[in-house]
């Protein structure tokens, strides 16, 4: 209880809105989570995976994972079905904003195909 005060205090002292604080501990961008209406989801998924075939590695945890190879240029990204709706829902992670925005315009072409 005294850690969580003190923290409390030096939040209090801060002039900056925590939303500005909290940036500099991500220092990756986000696309947050992006839904797409889907007919054909096995399709969908089916054409991302070839498309990033050689250049990325793949999980299917939970929907797809796909993380590149380019460690310069680092992203990676996951597009999964809702259980409730007709959906993919992707979210993207990269290193620069550009990078980010290139692997997230290029997945929701595949998706919206």
């Amino acid at each position: 209880m005294l850690a969580a005060m003190h923290v409390l205090a030096q939040l209090g002292q801060q002039t900056l809105p925590l939303s500005e604080m909290a940036k500099q501990y991500n220092p990756y961008f986000l696309s947050g989570e992006i839904n797409s209406t889907v007919t054909d989801v096995p399709a969908a998924k089916d054409r991302v995976q070839a498309a990033f075939a050689d250049r990325a590695n793949f999980d299917n945890f939970d929907g797809i994972t796909v993380t590149g190879l380019d460690q310069d240029n680092w992203w990676w990204f996951n597009v999964r079905a809702s259980n409730t709706e007709p959906l993919l829902r992707l979210n993207v992670e990269a290193k620069d904003s550009a990078v980010m925005e290139a692997i997230r315009d290029e997945v929701l072409a595949l998706i919206r195909k």
